[in-house]
Order: structure tokens, then C-alpha cells, then sequence
């Protein structure tokens, strides 16, 4: 049973040394660069906080990442371990280590070291007053192009599923209040995107610009597949604006089929002649590749009601390492 993290609603919560802080690292195959993380995290955390933690989730390394976290727990005594069944991704880790915290508030970052640790004062700074979710915002991300259009699309789509005066300038830097999670403690779904989450639980949220710096070794896990796969979740299980755009597109269409028919019939009584096959073929195309959109849009949506009818776990751990101080 995990202890209850001490809670401080509303303004500051006193000076750092009153302050507990946890961690939480998602982890997949990043044996390269945790060592190198958890030395950064020994020389910030302890002058940000009295009581802190590091809580290193193993998702399903394929890599001796599971090993170097043992390693790293029997040299740090603030260091905690999670090595979940499988890889159930990045938001699923991330929840199934927020729900371990012990501490007031919980910060959370990639374990590729493109999110510096000395960045963690400037969101702690602002959750001092009052905020309740703090999202650390990269003045320059040092990605391609192509990638930052998918993370631009995702951002604008988790401000509609949240609702748009509510979250901004999100990304996987964050600091918040660990008691948000009261919010969604009975959530179980394998299906999840956790700032939606966390945006449903308060209103209170800011934002700071921070360092982003490159990848230290190895490449993201998010490739252009699974960036749209995110993109599709956050529009159809999270909001109903597919659905309302289908309808919009229902209705403009009718609007253009009275219009052709118009057209038709002005044709008829003025030339005495129907207009060939290319003008029918092309609007029954037209029709049907609407009628399509509008079907694949509730398919998405009859997929998430089954994904949830199925009751599936969002993570289940296989070993923990409690933390020894």
C-alpha cells in the first residue's frame, strides 16, 4: 500500500526544504542514458526539496534497461524501480508512476536527457504560486520539420479534448500537484493519454520555457506511425469532434447534391440534354468518398467502445524496487 502523498492546496507551499518531490521517469531502452540522468537528478533535487524520489518504470525494455535501474537503486537509496509485464507506452508508464508517488508534487520527464533536470526549479517555481500544473515548454524542439507539425497537431488536439482555456503548450516536462490524480484514480483503460487526464483535474495551469536539448544516444520511439495512431485516439477518444465534422460534411454535401440536381434540371429545360457520364461518375465519387469518411469516423469510435467493453488493465507490474530510505 502506498503511503499518501502530503497535499497543500491554493497558494505557496513554503520553502523548498517543506517540499517532497517524485520523479517519475518512463524508461525503454535507455540503458545509455539513465546512469547519466539519475547523477543530474543527485545534484538538482536536493537543493529543490527535503524528501524526493526517483521512479524509474521499465516498459518493456528490450535492453538491459531493467538491469542498470537494480543497479542504480542499490547505489542511490531515493531511487525506485517498476518494470511493467510489457510495453504498454509512454502515458500508460507514466500514470502507473504517478500512482506510486509518495510525495506533494510529481515531476516527469523522458529518459533521453533532452528534458535537462536543472530545468526542474523554473516549474517548481510556479507551482509555489499556486499553479497546479506546470508544463515545461521547449523554446526550440530539436526535431525535423515533419515531426514537430505530428506534436504541434497532437498539443492542438489535447487542448480541444481538455478544452482549450484550460491546457497549453503541453509536453512530457511537467510538474503538477500529485493529488490531481485523485481525479482519475478509478481510470482504467489501455487507451490513454494522461494530459487529458490531467486537464480534466484542475484549471490552475502554466507554463514555462525551458532548455531542450538533443538526444543524448539512440532515437525516439515516436516515429510518423505512432505520432498519427496518438493523433487519432486524442480526436476519437477523447472528443466529439469528428463526429460533429462528419455531420458538417453530411450537410454541406446535401447542400451540393440540391445544387447539382439545380444544375441538372436547368440543363434539361434549357439545352434539352443531361450532362455525359464524367459529371455523374464524378459526383457519385464524390458522394461516396464522403460516405466513407462519415463510416470510418464511427468506426473509430464503435473500436474505442470495445477497447473499453474489454476492461483490459492499463499496466500491470512484474517486480518492484521500493525505495530504501
Amino acid at each position: 500500500m502506498v503511503a499518501p502523498a502530503r497535499h497543500v492546496m491554493g497558494g505557496a507551499q513554503g520553502t523548498s526544504l517543506e517540499r517532497g518531490i517524485s520523479v517519475v521517469v518512463p524508461c525503454y531502452n535507455s540503458e545509455r542514458t539513465i546512469g547519466e540522468l539519475a547523477r543530474e537528478l543527485a545534484t538538482v533535487l536536493p537543493r529543490c526539496a527535503g524528501s524526493y524520489e526517483l521512479i524509474l518504470v521499465n516498459d518493456g525494455s528490450e535492453d538491459r534497461t531493467w538491469q542498470s535501474i537494480l543497479d542504480l537503486a542499490a547505489q542511490y537509496p531515493w531511487v525506485r524501480g517498476m518494470d511493467l509485464m510489457r510495453n504498454y507506452g509512454q502515458h500508460n508508464a507514466t500514470l502507473c508512476g504517478t500512482r506510486a508517488a509518495r510525495y506533494d508534487v510529481t515531476v516527469t520527464l523522458d529518459d533521453d536527457l533532452q528534458n535537462p533536470p536543472a530545468e526542474i526549479p523554473k516549474l517548481l517555481a510556479r507551482i509555489d504560486e499556486g499553479c497546479d500544473l506546470v508544463y515545461g515548454t521547449p523554446g526550440r524542439r530539436s526535431h525535423s520539420a515533419l515531426r514537430n507539425l505530428f506534436s504541434w497537431l497532437a498539443r492542438r488536439a489535447i487542448e480541444m479534448a481538455a478544452g482549450p482555456s484550460t491546457i497549453h503548450s503541453v509536453s512530457s516536462f511537467r510538474a503538477y500537484r500529485t493529488i490531481l490524480r485523485e481525479a482519475f484514480a478509478d481510470y482504467r483503460s489501455p487507451q490513454l493519454i494522461l494530459d487529458v487526464l490531467l486537464g480534466w483535474s484542475t484549471t490552475r495551469v502554466a507554463s514555462v520555457t525551458v532548455a531542450h536539448q538533443a538526444r543524448v544516444a539512440g532515437r525516439s520511439n515516436y516515429g510518423f506511425l505512432r505520432l498519427w495512431r496518438t493523433l487519432l485516439l486524442l480526436w476519437t477518444g477523447y472528443t466529439t469532434a469528428p463526429l460533429r465534422l462528419a455531420s458538417w460534411l453530411g450537410f454541406v454535401f446535401v447542400l451540393f447534391g440540391i445544387a447539382v440536381l439545380g444544375y441538372v434540371l436547368w440543363v434539361y429545360f434549357t439545352q434539352g440534354s443531361l450532362p455525359g457520364f464524367p459529371f455523374l461518375a464524378s459526383t457519385i465519387a464524390i458522394f461516396g468518398g464522403v460516405q466513407l469518411f462519415a463510416l470510418g469516423i464511427m468506426g473509430e469510435y464503435l473500436a474505442r467502445l470495445f477497447d473499453r467493453s474489454l476492461d483490459r488493465p492499463t499496466y500491470a507490474v512484474r517486480h518492484e524496487v521500493p525505495q530504501t530510505r
